[in-house]
């Protein structure tokens, strides 16, 4: 809120600016931009031909999209299939997107609940980034944890151990429904 004074009138009574109009209209050009990004990187994703991920918007809400990742070859999670979830602030690409695991995924970097710890997603995000390198870094830290940062301790100390590991990775994907090709 503003205040003058008007000509002719002694008291400065309010007058009310348009800051929050300007404010309204700010983020609705905004939001057309991160939707236009969010576009284009949709279609370099299909373009890309990039093996074991895919994701898309959910129904017409360019902010809320489903990702599909399938574990890489010659790791314990080869031949399982998870489900993401990506949501994209108002703010991005400058402020990195909400990116869980909906499929259970025993990992040393993803609690229970799906969140993941994976420095690009957090601290050392970069507006660079698009959905196709989160998606790609997520698939690489599947087979490659950062296990000084574990948000699964448990799965971080049998880590060394693949067989073990493989074995857990196996029944926590069963017990949630997934299906194995072993």
């Amino acid at each position: 809120m503003e205040v003058r004074g008007a000509p002719g009138n002694q008291t400065n009574t309010p007058i009310m600016s348009n800051t929050k109009q300007t404010q309204s209209l700010s983020k609705t050009m905004d939001s057309r931009a991160v939707s236009r990004r969010l576009q284009s990187e949709l279609m370099a994703l299909m373009m890309s031909g990039d093996p074991g991920i895919s994701a898309f918007p959910e129904s017409d809400n360019m902010f809320s999209w489903v990702g599909t990742i399938n574990g890489g070859k010659d790791t314990v999670y080869e031949g399982l299939s998870y489900k993401l979830s990506l949501r994209f602030p108002v703010d991005y690409p400058f402020k990195p997107p909400q990116v869980k695991f909906e499929t259970a995924c025993f990992h040393p970097n993803v609690d229970q609940y799906g969140n993941i710890c994976l420095d690009i997603l957090q601290d050392k995000w970069s507006s660079a980034y698009e959905v196709r390198t989160v998606l790609l870094s997520i698939q690489s830290l599947l087979g490659e944890p950062n296990n000084e940062s574990p948000l699964n301790s448990h799965a971080a100390a049998i880590w060394n151990n693949q067989e073990e590991f493989k074995k857990a990775v196996q029944k926590q994907y069963k017990d949630a429904g997934g299906v194995t090709g072993q």
